[in-house]
C-alpha cells in the first residue's frame, strides 16, 4: 500500500475540496452541461468526419457540427416545444368549459358494457356512476391544472431557458473541437490500469450512444406515428398524446400501448367500430414493430441491457434526476454492471 506523508495527504484533501466546490457552482446549469456532454458523444462520429473533410481544421470542424446540431436537433424541439404548450392549455380551456368531460365519457362506456359486466361492477361498489364521474373529473381538471402551470412557468423561465441553452452550446463547442484531449486527460487522471480505463470508458460511450440514438429516436419513432393515426381519427390534442406516447416509449415493457390501447377500447365500446379496429392495427402492426425493427438497427445486440434492467434502471433515474434520469439511470445501469464484470473476471481480485 502507498504511505502518503502529510503533505500529500493535505494536497488530496485541498483536491476533493475545490473539486466539490467547482461541481456545486456548476450545478444551476448541470442540465445544460449533461446534454453538452451527451450530444458531443453522440456526434464525434460526425465531428470525427467533418474533421477529415475540412483537412484537420478542428475550429472549423467543430462549428459545421455544432450547426448541424442546432438545424437537426435543437430547433425542431423548440418548434415541437411552443406547439406542446399551445396544446396543453387549449386542452386546459376545454375541459374548464366540459368541451372534454372524462367522467362523461366514462359513462358512455358503461353503458355500453353487458349486463353481466355492470353486474361484476356492482359486486365490487363500483356502480355510483355518479360519484366515478365526479371524481374523473376532478382528477382530469387537477392534470390539466398541472400541465397549465408548467406550461406558465416554461414561460416564466425563458430567460433561464436561453442561457442554459446559450452555455449547452458554447460548452458542445468546445467539447466537439476539443473533446479527444479532455477524453485523454481524464483517462490519464483516473488511478485505474490502462485495461480497466478502456474499457470502462468504451462501455460508457457506448450506452450513452445506444440510449439516446436507439431509444430517443424509438420513441420519437412511437410518438410520431401515434399522433398521426390519433390526428386522423380525429382524438383531441393528438401532439399532447404523441408527446405522452414518446415519453412512455422510453419505458421497456410499458410503451405506447398506454395510450393507444384505452382509446382502442373506448372506440370499441362506444360504437366507434372501425376507429377502434384501425387503432389496434395500426398499433400492432406498426407502433408496435417499430421497437422491435429500429432498435436492434441503432442499438445493436452487443450493446443491449435485460429489459427489466432498462426499465429498473430508467424509472429510478427519471425518478432522482427528471428526463435527464433516462440517460443517467442506463448508463449507471450499464457501468454497474461494467464494474462488476471486471471485478468478477480479473484474477487478481480473486486470489487463489
Amino acid at each position: 500500500m502507498t504511505q502518503y506523508t502529510l503533505q500529500q495527504k493535505f494536497f488530496l484533501f485541498l483536491l476533493v475540496a475545490v473539486t466539490l466546490a467547482f461541481v456545486y457552482i456548476l450545478l444551476p446549469y448541470s442540465g445544460a452541461i449533461f446534454w453538452g456532454v451527451v450530444l458531443a458523444i453522440l456526434f464525434a462520429p460526425l465531428q470525427r468526419r467533418f474533421l477529415r473533410e475540412t483537412k484537420d481544421k478542428p475550429t472549423l470542424a467543430a462549428l459545421a457540427t455544432l450547426l448541424l446540431i442546432v438545424v437537426m436537433v435543437i430547433l425542431p424541439l423548440s418548434l415541437i416545444s411552443a406547439s406542446l404548450v399551445n396544446q396543453a392549455v387549449a386542452v386546459y380551456e376545454m375541459i374548464n368549459s366540459g368541451q372534454i368531460n372524462f367522467g362523461a365519457y366514462f359513462l358512455r362506456i358503461v353503458h355500453s358494457l353487458p349486463q353481466w359486466v355492470v353486474n361484476l361492477l356492482e359486486r365490487f361498489e363500483l356502480t355510483d356512476l355518479a360519484s366515478l364521474q365526479a371524481k374523473l373529473s376532478e382528477g382530469a381538471a387537477q392534470v390539466s391544472q398541472t400541465v397549465a402551470r408548467q406550461a406558465i412557468n416554461i414561460g416564466s423561465k425563458t430567460f433561464d431557458f436561453l442561457v442554459s441553452m446559450f452555455v449547452m452550446l458554447y460548452l458542445l463547442f468546445f467539447l466537439l473541437r476539443d473533446g479527444q484531449s479532455l477524453a485523454t486527460r481524464i483517462k490519464y487522471a483516473i488511478p485505474l490500469s490502462s485495461k480497466y480505463k478502456q474499457r470502462l470508458f468504451t462501455n460508457f460511450t457506448t450506452v450513452i450512444r445506444a440510449t439516446v440514438k436507439g431509444n430517443v429516436l424509438v420513441a420519437v419513432a412511437q410518438g410520431a406515428l401515434g399522433g398521426l393515426i390519433f390526428w386522423f381519427l380525429g382524438v383531441h390534442a393528438p401532439l399532447l398524446w404523441a408527446v405522452v406516447m414518446a415519453f412512455l416509449s422510453l419505458l421497456p415493457a410499458v410503451g405506447a400501448a398506454i395510450v393507444w390501447a384505452p382509446v382502442a377500447i373506448y372506440f370499441l365500446v362506444t360504437g366507434a367500430i372501425w376507429q377502434g379496429v384501425v387503432l389496434i392495427v395500426f398499433g400492432v402492426m406498426v407502433i408496435g414493430l417499430v421497437d422491435n425493427v429500429l432498435r436492434p438497427v441503432l442499438v445493436g445486440k452487443d450493446t443491449k441491457m435485460p429489459d427489466y434492467l432498462v426499465l429498473l434502471s430508467t424509472i429510478g433515474g427519471m425518478a432522482l434526476f427528471g428526463l435527464n434520469g433516462f440517460v443517467i439511470g442506463p448508463v449507471v445501469a450499464a457501468l454497474f454492471l461494467a464494474c462488476w464484470d471486471l471485478f468478477v473476471s480479473t484474477e487478481e481480485f480473486h486470489p487463489q
